[in-house]
């Protein structure tokens, strides 16, 4: 028995005055329209309605059910507008996760755009270093870093890619002398920042010469770029960093860049959801919009790395 269907007959039935007038409206037939009230009365083991051959009244107990119909088949009439709408119109909570630093640096400038153009949609972000798990239905979406990523049932859309620069600051340089080449890099501190597919202690840097490997220590780990650049700001040494994570203090002075012809840590940048099937308007939105903002927020950091390189090219002293 198709409970909401049955409701649907009895409403209609005491708001047409007769069975043969709903029939007619629901494109049936007079005894379906019957049946459907017996079989519904024979589900509640109570009389809803008086019949007769020229009239129909309710009962008390079907007056309070009319009641109850009306309200309930509203409200599933209104959920199924809701979610056909959630296809077509981007509204509701976008529930986001993202690593933290390029949570940080390009996510929440890209959430302030794009509710500008949608702003019907709230954003719930968590900022975290680890892989969400999608299919738990705590979020829709959620931007990682990494060099590749698994073979798993997740949509993956790749926004862009980036790399590590090495980076001190002026007064660590200045007390300890300027790396000229890789292998220069043995003989200083080494704060490591851990990247997941990279290990921490082995440096692979990409120059002129090719590609050097070099083997470094430093006095602290960390998971969290923010927490590194706080390091080297303080003179912990030199640290690897991604262009996207330091870029704001390369252009303040507070860190300079190392062996500028170097770079490091090629990584790309994803968004991941659960689903190609009835993506709704909002992570359809979301996603489509990152992959126009995020190259354009990687080329204009890299763009800043360069006009800082050039300006930064006098020796520290």
């Amino acid at each position: 028995m198709d409970i909401l269907q049955s409701m649907r007959v009895f409403v209609r039935v005491v708001e047409a005055g007769s069975f043969t007038a709903a029939a007619q409206s629901m494109n049936s037939t007079t005894g379906v329209m019957s049946r459907a009230i017996s079989d519904l009365e024979a589900h509640l083991r109570t009389r809803l309605m008086h019949r007769s051959t020229r009239r129909l009244a309710l009962t008390t107990v079907g007056e309070v059910y009319l009641t109850r119909c009306r309200q309930i088949l509203f409200d599933v009439d209104k959920a199924e507008e809701e979610a056909g709408l959630a296809h077509e119109r981007p509204a509701g909570t976008l529930r986001m996760n993202s690593y933290a630093s390029i949570g940080s640096q390009y996510v929440l400038p890209a959430i302030a755009e794009y509710q500008e153009k949608y702003p019907d949609v709230r954003v719930d972000l968590t900022l975290s270093q680890q892989m969400p798990d999608l299919f738990d239905g705590n979020a829709d979406v959620a931007l990682v870093t990494a060099p590749s990523l698994p073979d798993s049932d997740l949509v993956s859309q790749l926004l862009g890619s980036t790399f590590s620069i090495v980076c001190a600051s002026p007064a660590y340089l200045r007390a300890n002398g300027v790396p000229q080449e890789p292998a220069d890099l043995a003989k200083h501190k080494c704060p490591i920042l851990k990247i997941p597919g990279f290990p921490p202690n082995e440096w692979l840097l990409e120059g002129p010469a090719g590609s050097t490997l070099v083997e470094v220590t430093g006095p602290i780990k960390v998971n969290i770029a923010e927490s590194l650049i706080v390091a080297i700001r303080a003179g912990m040494g030199i640290g690897r960093l991604p262009v996207y994570s330091v870029a704001d203090n390369l252009r303040d002075g507070t860190v300079v860049r190392v062996l500028p012809e170097y770079t490091s840590q090629q990584i790309n940048i994803y968004a991941l959801y659960p689903s190609r099937h009835y993506v709704d308007a909002k992570t359809k939105t979301w996603v489509e919009y990152l992959r126009e903002y995020i190259p354009r927020a990687l080329a204009h950091d890299e763009a800043s790395l360069k006009a800082v390189g050039s300006e930064s090219d006098a020796p520290i002293v």
